[in-house]
């Protein structure tokens, strides 16, 4: 009884969450250097859909306000919450993985083989775009296919995968590409604040042909994940119970690692490495509302999402006209929060 209770206030909780998002995604519509309304974004945003267009009647409102919400402000807005969602929703899935509490998604070193693939774009002066992506978000992307590849195979025994091993190689993998990427700023100089402003994560670059490449990897990716929901449950408890209850534990990690990896690699090509977002949101969801990946999953994107598109909407506003790297700003303010968190638990224990 008490069980379908907390079915219902989750189920509750999370509309709200959606709500929240969408408010927060039409809030940051409106602010930036152009002041435009709340009302006058929201008749724009109705304008674009073919069946709501008639009753938005947008003929008032200039043009340039159309072009700067919908090729400007929408497409950033949009890759942010996916951004969050898709690094919180495998933020969760590796904590329960790896049974690690301070597992990130960038654990297993990803986030180091896309910052190495763009510096080495970035060196090398390769510029444009091809098939409506930059070359430099491609090399990313490239660079941190090849890694999570690297640190799968060198972790691999036989058949298996062992948990610490894959960490391990993680780690090490991780700490190669970064002393790689510091080299290279440093023979570099003059290519040093281009490769820094990557590292440091922005989609200022954001456009709609990014969104629509990242939508379906992190939409088909998240669906994913927790339809192996109950599966990580198990695992969280040790990968012998997990066997013991009839779970394939090692065709289930490595499933989850490549989807988990597919995810970051498209995440981080489009907006360089975003801190924290994947550590804290998850971690905070589950002092909140427990441990179940059911529920934390789930709650992990849409969290993520509200708190990657607070953050970006900051980072544009907080000192115009000059942008705050959006990853600075997320480490800013996740820091502090989950630290507030901690110690409320902390003092629930005690």
């Amino acid at each position: 009884m008490v069980f379908i209770h907390k079915k219902k206030l989750y189920k509750y909780l999370f509309a709200a969450a959606l709500l929240v998002l969408v408010f927060i995604m039409l809030l940051s519509c409106t602010l930036g250097a152009a002041n435009i309304s709340i009302i006058d974004s929201l008749r724009i945003i109705l304008s674009g859909i073919p069946l709501l267009r008639n009753i938005a009647g947008d003929e008032t409102i200039p043009r340039s306000y159309h072009t700067i919400v919908w090729t400007v402000r929408m497409p950033r807005i949009f890759l942010s919450a996916l951004i969050g969602a898709g690094l919180s929703i495998v933020g969760s899935a590796f904590q329960g993985m790896f049974r690690n509490p301070m597992a990130d998604p960038y654990i297993l070193g990803i986030s180091s083989g896309a910052s190495a693939g763009a510096a080495i774009a970035i060196v090398l002066g390769l510029g444009g775009v091809i098939g409506g992506l930059g070359i430099i978000a491609l090399f990313a992307f490239a660079g941190a296919v090849l890694t999570a590849l690297t640190v799968y195979n060198l972790a691999r025994t036989g058949s298996r995968v062992p948990t610490l091993s894959l960490i391990l190689a993680g780690v090490a993998v991780g700490f190669f590409l970064s002393s790689l990427v510091s080299m290279l700023m440093f023979f570099n100089r003059d290519k040093l604040e281009r490769i820094v402003m990557w590292i440091m994560g922005s989609v200022s670059a954001a456009s709609w042909n990014q969104v629509g490449i990242l939508f379906p990897v992190v939409i088909i990716g998240s669906v994913i994940l927790l339809a192996f929901a109950r599966d990580l449950n198990a695992m969280s408890t040790g990968e012998d119970t997990a066997k013991s209850l009839g779970i394939e534990v090692e065709k289930v990690k490595k499933l989850l690692v490549a989807v988990s990896s597919l995810i970051i690699a498209c995440c981080v090509s489009t907006s360089g490495v975003i801190g924290f977002v994947g550590l804290i949101v998850p971690h905070s969801i589950r002092l909140v509302l427990g441990s179940d990946q059911r529920v934390v999953m789930p709650f992990s994107a849409a969290v993520g999402a509200i708190f990657m598109v607070a953050c970006d909407t900051l980072a544009r506003n907080l000192i115009p006209p000059s942008e705050i790297p959006v990853g600075v700003v997320t480490s800013m303010l996740g820091a502090p929060f989950f630290i507030y968190l901690l110690y409320r638990n902390k003092k629930k224990v005690a």
